[in-house]
């Protein structure tokens, strides 16, 4: 009898409020952890900087730009190649967070996190939205060392380009996010990480237009035009001159929901990939 009225006075739910304060508590641990680890914000930087300061002057005369849309005309190629820079900073990020996940699920942080009474999809998506904004302060001190390299955008740009930017962060960290659901081990990993970042980046419009590649392989072309890392680019290129490509915004907003349901399937304690291996956040 008193068991069933200790079960009947348990709230039935959350309140926006409390939902609130979770978010936040996951997020200022994430913002805590990155300003303890120093080097993952000078290592974020100093990747799209040597592209920047050293590739791009070495590429300047050969990869020259034509007058293609967002750009009304002829363009520097290091002016070209900074929103893709842009974006490895949020996909090394969106990586480095989920590693960290898999580190948390080795050492049993993970485990205390998902026994929270909260639903699971929103300790999940908090901690992806937690690595989004993470990112966003790497991704502007980029863009203002740019902006000393003379590297500037209109100033509406730099408005207009944050919510571009919060939605590939979320694209990227989910995809991450997905990924450190069927890593068992923290090596495994931080290996798996090579075949995604490298080929995401190269086989897109980041480093070079997409009709330069046609002309020079058509199957490549092809290739890009379904890597959503591409139209991650486009989507961050356009923003930048206060500008919307619809196609990018749709495929992005896509991949994001998918990566981030795939996410949450997988860290599913009943039908998860972890459930199948028996690690200890299935047990949660």
């Amino acid at each position: 009898m008193t068991a069933a009225l200790a079960t009947d006075a348990r709230p039935s739910g959350f309140s926006p409020r409390q939902y609130a304060i979770c978010l936040k508590g996951i997020v200022w641990r994430e913002g805590l952890r990155f300003l303890h680890q120093r080097e993952r914000f000078v290592s974020a930087l100093v990747r799209p900087l040597v592209w920047l300061f050293i590739f791009a002057a070495g590429f300047r005369q050969v990869l020259g730009v034509s007058i293609i849309p967002p750009y009304e005309t002829y363009i520097l190629y290091e002016v070209y190649i900074t929103p893709g820079l842009m974006l490895l900073i949020q996909l090394f990020n969106g990586m480095q967070s989920s590693l960290s996940m898999v580190y948390d699920r080795e050492m049993g942080n993970m485990r205390t996190l998902l026994v929270s009474p909260l639903p699971r999809w929103f300790l999940l998506s908090s901690k992806l939205v937690a690595g989004m904004v993470v990112s966003l302060p790497q991704v502007y001190t980029f863009l203002a060392i740019a902006w000393f390299w003379e590297i500037e955008a209109p100033p509406i740009g730099y408005f207009a380009v944050l919510p571009a930017l919060v939605l590939t962060g979320l694209m990227l960290g989910a995809l991450g996010m997905l990924m450190s659901s069927v890593s068992k081990q923290l090596e495994n990993f931080a290996g798996a990480m090579n075949f995604v970042i490298f080929p995401m980046f190269f086989a897109s419009s980041a480093l070079y237009p997409l009709w330069r590649v046609k002309e020079g392989s058509p199957l490549l072309y092809y290739i890009c035009q379904c890597n959503p890392f591409t139209h991650a680019v486009e989507l961050v290129r356009f923003a930048l001159y206060g500008e919307i490509n619809w196609i990018s915004l749709a495929v992005v907003a896509g991949c994001t929901a998918m990566f981030m349901v795939g996410a949450i399937l997988a860290y599913d304690p009943a039908r998860g990939l972890l459930a199948r291996r028996g690690e200890p956040g299935a047990a949660a």
